[in-house]
């Protein structure tokens, strides 16, 4: 059953510095995409400045704003303290210098990003290893325990296989690059964000939406078709047999459509009528994630070859499904951490805003939905071959993550 609120023991500086971070790197990303338009319009998606773009999106945002929110809300949802908190700031220090050396190798020298992708892996070790023991200490394991869990060895599968690649920059002496270059992105984008996301989705929709009496008895099997998909997919990249991409593909459209079903029920379930718009944001890229997993299992049973099309799924996938579920949660999760940091022992005592005080929601509102029609507008373009609506899609994209990041920093000043 849900909680009323994401209060936990952490010292709530370490999780703000991670999300600070990933806000600043996301912007980056966009104005990197922005500059590359032109060569996202013909396709080219494997050149070094676009590799730096995407490493400083789902590494520099996604990943580190996860690794941050994971510090706050582990202990919340398995009522437990995080091991030797303190070492919280070695990954935060390795992994976000770690990113802004690899990401920029990537782009001037990637024969060079094995010493970037090095700090890396140190940062994102110390961070499983101090999550490994975290869980551990668990002491009644849910189905969200088993999501997150498996979120954790997808994150570890997903660094592994990057650091071959970067070895493979290198030394240009891996072989398999081509399927390992896959299974990076499918264990990475695939595995660690989507199961993520699911696990902490049945902690968070429930407690945003106020959700009471709902069953949760969908999560096994999503979680079980999900992997096994993960599986299958993975394989074929190895073996090149497309029956077995297409069950993979498959399997992993039904545990999200198990995963949705799950969340409508919870929905369903909601005592709270009128949900803030940021969290609505967060459910409709539930739907979208949704759609897009049933598109791939098309597109594998139509036999499409298309690097282009497959290319603007995954980029579709990234955007309307993980960024905007981190976006949505986003703007709850900050307004009410450092408002639980700096007035809640101040209540009773001297007049303190409200939660709904600490973020400007209309500007949300008009945030999510000018990203949204800006990014179909993207997706449009590029599969109409508009350059003008590319450029001005991203453009639009660009400016709107700058005054998001602002959005969510300026909550830190109040």
């Amino acid at each position: 059953m849900p909680t009323a609120n994401i209060k936990s023991d952490t010292d709530i500086r370490l999780p703000l510095s991670f999300i600070v971070f990933g806000l600043m790197a996301f912007v980056v990303a966009q104005i990197i995409v922005f500059i590359n338009s032109g060569s996202i319009l013909q396709g080219h998606f494997r050149i070094p400045d676009i590799w730096s773009a995407a490493h400083l999106l789902l590494l520099g945002f996604a990943m580190i704003v996860a690794m941050g929110a994971m510090y706050q809300l582990v202990p919340v949802v398995f009522l437990t303290s995080i091991w030797r908190q303190k070492l919280g700031y070695l990954p935060l220090l390795f992994s976000c210098s770690g990113v802004v050396v690899f990401a920029g190798l990537l782009a001037f020298s990637p024969t060079n990003s094995i010493y970037g992708a090095i700090i890396v892996v140190i940062g994102i070790s110390m961070f499983l290893i101090q999550m490994v023991f975290t869980l551990r200490q668990t002491e009644k394991k849910s189905i969200m325990y088993t999501f997150v869990f498996a979120a954790l060895v997808m994150l570890f599968l997903t660094m592994a296989a990057g650091f071959l690649l970067a070895y493979s920059f290198a030394t240009k002496d891996v072989a398999f690059h081509e399927s390992i270059f896959y299974t990076h992105i499918l264990f990475g984008v695939v595995g660690w964000f989507s199961l993520l996301i699911f696990g902490f989705s049945y902690k968070l929709v429930p407690m945003f939406s106020l959700s009471h009496g709902y069953s949760t008895h969908y999560a096994k099997y999503a979680i079980t078709s999900y992997i096994i998909g993960l599986l299958f997919v993975s394989v074929s990249f190895w073996i090149q047999i497309a029956y077995v991409q297409s069950i993979g593909f498959l399997l992993l459209a039904i545990g999200f459509t198990l995963f949705t079903y799950n969340m409508k029920i919870i929905y369903q379930n909601r005592f709270k009528k009128k949900l803030d718009k940021p969290f609505i944001f967060s459910l409709i890229a539930i739907v979208l994630g949704n759609l897009i997993h049933i598109i791939a299992v098309l597109f594998a049973l139509e036999g499409v070859q298309s690097a282009f099309h497959w290319g603007i799924l995954l980029f579709s996938y990234i955007i309307c499904w993980i960024i905007f579920s981190i976006l949505g949660y986003l703007y709850k999760i900050v307004p009410f951490l450092w408002w639980t940091k700096k007035y809640a022992d101040h209540i009773g005592k001297e007049k303190v805003p409200t939660l709904k005080e600490m973020i400007n929601e209309k500007l949300a509102v008009v945030l999510f939905t000018v990203l949204t029609v800006s990014v179909l507008l993207l997706i449009g373009s590029m599969l109409a071959q508009m350059a003008v609506g590319v450029w001005l899609a991203q453009g639009i994209i660009m400016i709107v993550s700058t005054v998001y990041a602002v959005s969510i920093i300026v909550v830190l000043f109040k």
